[in-house]
Parts: structure tokens; sequence; C-alpha cells
């Protein structure tokens, strides 16, 4: 069995949602990160629009980490910025929509 499968079988079930009724702010990042693996970039960014900027967002820190670019942390802020944006904008559409 692929990792991919054993994922698709074992994920795990929202608990905000479970008691609440509605989505949490990160509902939809499980199959966003598995259709992510699979290679749909379309699908993934369906599921949890944040997911691929939030991923840059890990990649950009690790190399600003290593190679200390001279305004990487600036770029770094403005970026986090822009990830709770689209995180606060799909909630509340999910809100509105759903």
């Amino acid at each position: 069995m692929s990792l991919i499968a054993w994922l698709e079988n074992n994920m795990l079930s929202c608990p905000y949602k479970k008691n609440f009724g509605f989505d949490c702010f990160g509902c939809g990042m499980q199959r966003s990160i598995l259709e992510l693996f699979k290679g749909n970039l379309v699908e993934s960014f369906y599921f949890y629009p944040a997911l691929i900027p939030m991923v840059l967002l890990f990649i950009f820190l690790i190399v600003h980490l290593i190679f200390k670019f001279k305004n990487g942390g600036t770029w770094l802020k403005y970026h986090f910025i822009f990830v709770v944006a689209i995180v606060v904008l799909n909630f509340i559409a999910k809100l509105v929509y759903h």
C-alpha cells in the first residue's frame, strides 16, 4: 500500500466541525496536501487555497535562515500576512457559501 493511499484511508476528522457544525480555519488542508502529493495543483488549491503559499513561505524561511538575505525578514513578514489573509478569506467564504 502506498503512503498516499494510507493517508487517504486514515484522514483525521475535524473536532471543531464535529462539535460546532461548520468548518474551522484549517478544514480542507489534509485533502489539499494529498492532492498536492499527487501533483494536482488545481484540486489542491480548491480544497485549501492557502496551502501552496504556505509551503512557499516555509521554503523561503528555510532558505533565508541558511543564506541570511538582507531584506528576508521583511519579505517573510509580508508573505505571512498574505497567507493569513488567504486563510481568513477562505474561512469567511466557507461560512457564507457552504
